[in-house]
């Protein structure tokens, strides 16, 4: 059987990896891989997450499974985080995911189930695992323009005029904060304006919100999505705790839906359900517990927001500290908009090529499309590293 198979095309950021781990000069810079990083380049437990661990060992009596929802007590908290504790809870439902990739492709699989027409348009750029997730679950895609490289800002204009050609029952995939790659989110006008055109043209909105809290703050970079949930009578979201809990490897998530009303939202998550049992059959447990203890004790919810605070607060510092060094070093205001830009993300602009020389001459790593992780900036190597981005310019 398997001698049929084709090799797999490599990842490029898992190759990006090895040859980075290969690699013996002493100054490399990895720049590549989508973690949060701290001063001295790790990625730490934060404070409320290891506790909330010592309180789960303590306490927790059973492996035994929770159910195919997982821990409802989450999925009710995760609505809180993304729509607002206000919110008309009687149009969502929340199911948890292993991951924010695991609610993507369970709320795929709820696109093809229900409307196995539709097209799923998605963002010019966008994260590359989106296109296999969504075409492994049998849907058709397309693109949509978003992103002007020349200016490093959303070109809105020719988004809305796409956007606004689009036939009924198609779904638009968007990202709710901090874009990835390109780091350039909407604000809150062009947010109003576009649920507007999304509610007009019928089009339903599947909303990847993976980086709250790290883009203006975490009730600020869920703005666009609760405006949209005001607008549009139904939309899918899919939100991850990977890194606003720094819970990566332990994979925690939620595919939320909101329904057109009470009865609807009620088949939609009962389908979810079910698909989810076809996939992992249960979702895992301890992240998720982890999340709940955090959200519900008032202290440990208070330290994770703070800490949360000082993570977003030191991207931002590393952004506007690395555009001022590239401004310096180029004699220019080309790089001016990695200042303005958001989340963990931006490109810089620079061809296969000299992202290429960046690595051999310099040591330097990140994704061919010039992609850079802002949280692996090394803050007392700006001035070098902005050297280094000139040299090959």
């Amino acid at each position: 059987m398997f001698e049929t198979l084709q090799p797999a095309a490599p990842d490029g950021i898992l190759m990006l990896m090895s040859l980075y781990r290969d690699d013996p000069r002493p100054g490399k810079l990895d720049l590549g891989v989508g973690v949060y990083k701290d001063v001295d380049g790790k990625t730490p437990v934060m404070r409320a997450v290891r506790e909330a661990e010592r309180r789960l060992h303590e306490t927790q009596a059973t492996k035994s499974y929770l159910g195919l929802a997982g821990d409802t007590v989450f999925n009710e908290l995760m609505i809180g985080v993304v729509f607002g504790e206000k919110a008309d809870r009687t149009r969502l439902r929340s199911a948890q995911t292993p991951g924010g990739t695991g609610a993507l492709r369970l709320l795929a699989d709820l696109i093809r189930l229900s409307r196995p027409d539709a097209t799923v348009w998605l963002p010019d750029p966008t994260w590359p695992n989106h296109l296999p997730i969504l075409r492994a679950a049998g849907l058709a895609t397309q693109s949509y323009p978003y992103f002007d490289a020349a200016t490093g800002a959303i070109d809105f204009d020719a988004m809305m005029a796409k956007l606004n050609t689009l036939p009924a029952g198609d779904v638009v995939l968007l990202h709710g904060c901090c874009h990835n790659p390109t780091g350039a989110d909407l604000s809150q006008e062009q947010w109003k304006a576009l649920a507007g055109l999304l509610a007009e043209r019928g089009l339903v909105p599947f909303v990847d919100i993976a980086y709250q809290g790290f883009g203006d703050g975490l009730e600020q970079d869920a703005g666009g999505l609760r405006l949209l949930a005001k607008t549009v009578p139904e939309l899918m979201a899919a939100a991850s705790c990977s890194k606003n809990f720094s819970v990566y490897r332990d994979r925690a998530g939620a595919a939320i839906i909101l329904g057109r009303n009470a009865a609807e939202a009620d088949v939609a998550h009962g389908q979810m359900l079910g698909l989810g049992r076809g996939i992992w059959s249960m979702p895992p447990d301890h992240a998720a517990a982890c999340v709940r203890i955090v959200l519900h004790d008032d202290d440990l919810r208070a330290d994770w927001k703070q800490e949360l605070e000082t993570v977003r607060m030191r991207m931002q510092g590393l952004r506007q500290g690395f555009a001022d060094a590239l401004r310096l070093q180029s004699n220019s205001d080309r790089f001016d908009f990695i200042a303005r830009q958001r989340g963990m993300f931006s490109r810089l602009g620079l061809t296969a090529e000299q992202v290429a020389r960046l690595r051999a001459d310099h040591g330097v790593y990140i994704v061919g499309d010039s992609r850079f992780n802002v949280a692996g900036l090394p803050g007392n190597r700006l001035d070098e590293l902005a050297t280094k981005v000139v040299t090959v310019l």
